[in-house]
Formats: C-alpha cells, sequence, structure tokens
C-alpha cells in the first residue's frame, strides 16, 4: 500500500465528493445501548486493536486517494455510512493518511439497532459548516413496533464560499428481500425529496447533493421517484454494467452507493461550482486480487472469518470544478 500519486498536481480549481460505506466501522468498546457484540475482543469474531488498527490504517489510505488522480488531493468532502461513534471517527482522520487532511466531521448518534450511523467528514479549508441535523425516518415492523434505521444528515455549509447543502444516506438493507423491504427505502426517498423540497422554499437556487448507500440500484423505484421528484441527476445510472458496481450480491455487482445533485450543477456561472465527472473508486488495491472473487471488494470479514481488507463496497465521488 504505496501512495505513487504524491506528484500529481494540485487542481485548486477542483474539489472532490465522496462516499464510502465502511463495512461495520466499530470501536473497541462494549456500547450497552446498541448490538455492538459481533465487535469485541472477546467475540467469536476477535475484534482486536491490532484488527482495529489495521482497517484505520487501510481506511485512512483509501480516502486520502479518492479523486486524487484527478485533483492532485484528498476529498473535501467525505459521507460516511457503517460509523458506531465519534470516537472512530476521531480515530480514523488521526490516522496517519488523514492527519494532515484538516479533517472535522459531523456526527448524531441514531436509534440503529446494529449501533451503526452515518456520518460527514470535511477539509476544514474547503468547507465551512453553517448547520446540520438528522431526519428520522419512522418505521415499523410485522408485529407494529418501531423498527429503527439510520437517521439522514443534512450538513449545510460553504464550498469554496459557495453554499450547498449534503445529504447523507444509509437506507435499509434488503435482508428480508427486496420486494419485502422496498417500502421502507421508498419512505426514506419520500425524506429526503421532503428535505429537498423544504430547502427550496428557503432558496429555489439551492444546490443539493444527496449521497449514501441506498441499497437500491439507480434503476430501483426509490431512486427513480427521487430523482423525478426532486428534480436531480444522477450520474451513476450509466457506470453500473454487469462487470462493474460497488458492491456484489450472490455474484452480481449492484450500485448501491451512488451521488445525485441538483441540475443547476450544469449551469455554467463564473466562480460557480459545476459537476465536473463521476466514477466508482475501484482502484485495484481495494480488490480481492485472487481465488473465485477476484476483482470484488477486499472486505474485512466474511461471515466470522476475518479477512483483513478495507470494506464490502468501493467508494464512490464525484468532482465539481469552478
Amino acid at each position: 500500500m504505496t501512495d505513487s500519486q504524491e506528484a500529481i498536481e494540485v487542481r485548486h480549481d477542483l474539489q472532490t465528493l465522496a462516499f464510502y460505506n465502511l463495512e461495520n466501522l466499530f470501536d473497541l468498546l462494549d456500547d450497552k445501548r446498541t448490538n455492538d457484540n459481533d465487535f469485541l475482543p472477546t467475540s467469536v469474531k476477535k475484534w482486536t486493536p491490532k484488527r482495529y488498527d489495521n482497517k484505520l490504517r487501510k481506511l485512512s489510505f483509501a480516502i486520502s486517494s479518492i479523486g486524487k488522480k484527478e485533483t492532485g488531493k484528498h476529498p473535501a468532502i467525505v459521507g460516511l455510512a457503517e460509523v458506531e461513534s465519534a470516537k472512530v471517527i476521531q480515530d480514523l482522520i488521526a490516522y496517519k493518511h488523514l492527519e494532515t487532511c484538516n479533517y472535522a466531521y459531523v456526527h448524531y448518534d441514531s436509534l440503529d439497532e446494529r449501533g451503526i450511523d452515518v456520518a460527514l467528514i470535511y477539509d476544514t479549508t474547503a468547507f465551512e459548516v453553517s448547520h446540520s441535523e438528522v431526519f428520522r425516518i419512522h418505521l415499523t415492523n410485522e408485529q407494529g413496533m418501531p423498527d429503527y434505521t439510520r437517521d439522514i444528515l443534512l450538513v449545510s455549509g460553504f464550498l469554496d464560499g459557495e453554499a450547498v447543502h449534503v445529504i447523507v444516506n444509509h437506507w435499509s438493507s434488503r435482508r428480508e428481500g427486496e420486494k419485502e423491504t422496498e417500502p421502507k427505502r421508498m419512505a426514506s426517498s419520500h425524506k429526503v425529496a421532503e428535505i429537498i423540497s423544504n430547502l427550496r422554499l428557503e432558496n429555489p437556487e439551492a444546490k443539493i447533493i444527496v449521497m449514501g448507500d441506498f441499497n437500491d440500484d439507480p434503476s430501483s423505484n426509490s431512486i427513480k421517484n427521487l430523482v423525478q421528484t426532486a428534480n436531480l441527476y444522477n450520474p451513476m445510472d450509466t457506470l453500473r454494467s454487469f462487470s462493474r458496481g460497488t458492491t456484489m450480491h450472490n455474484r452480481q455487482w449492484n450500485l448501491f452507493d451512488q451521488i445525485i445533485f441538483s441540475t443547476n450543477f450544469f449551469e455554467s456561472t463564473p466562480n460557480k461550482l459545476e459537476f465536473d465527472s463521476a466514477n466508482i473508486f475501484d482502484e485495484d488495491f481495494l480488490k480481492l486480487f485472487n481465488g473465485k472473487f477476484k476483482g470484488t471488494p477486499y472486505r474485512t470479514y466474511i461471515g466470522k472469518k476475518y479477512q483483513g481488507g478495507y470494506s464490502d463496497h468501493f467508494p464512490v465521488y464525484a468532482i465539481f470544478k469552478r
């Protein structure tokens, strides 16, 4: 794991925004409020200080590299999923590959049953936070009891001096079946559309970026509904293929991780941010390099078996220029 990108010219007119599902970034402490028993030194998974440190090392290197080939620098903003606590974010941004990146973070504890949340890290020299809040998704299970999932995080601020709103998501999984769980993701889709509508009531020209692990593809109803209802553009629409995605399930690629944004990022106005490009960050170092799953994400665990990799998802990113 070496950094061969140091010589790339820094492009001050470009900024990278990224999203990364970190695959269960848990600390080593037993939190009585959450179901973190799998991620303790005494658990079957043997989540030890050495393994935690290895994951921080790998994730910090991966994050520092996103968009670097194009911009010569680390991302200005990174949305995160599957972080247990503020502590793991602090440990991550203090790690050697990120310690000089001037990252601060926004994080709120959610009521998610697994104890995992979304968060945002940002370079304080590029992005200034003016407001943040979370929105709860009210779901019920088959017994009519509350079914807690991750909150939706809204962070508003100024990217290179321009007002933008970033909405970070991690929608309900497909664990009980795609169709069976679709209403949960549709509820999140409607909530994001509502958040966007309210932002536009305050400012009809609001520039909005929606990112996350949606547990749905660009062609899924929940995503299509959001794009159409909120008049957004999804650059990820064309990136998924038979041989490419951000996560693999049952030997099929999915593009659950996406960055979607308001169409006013296409307006070419002097000194205003506009969309440049978007991609999956699926560099070879993030992949398994042999075996029957060669080319898929190099994971930390498969079931209870430790692999020592990065995550079961590839990051995604979008580059904006001014």
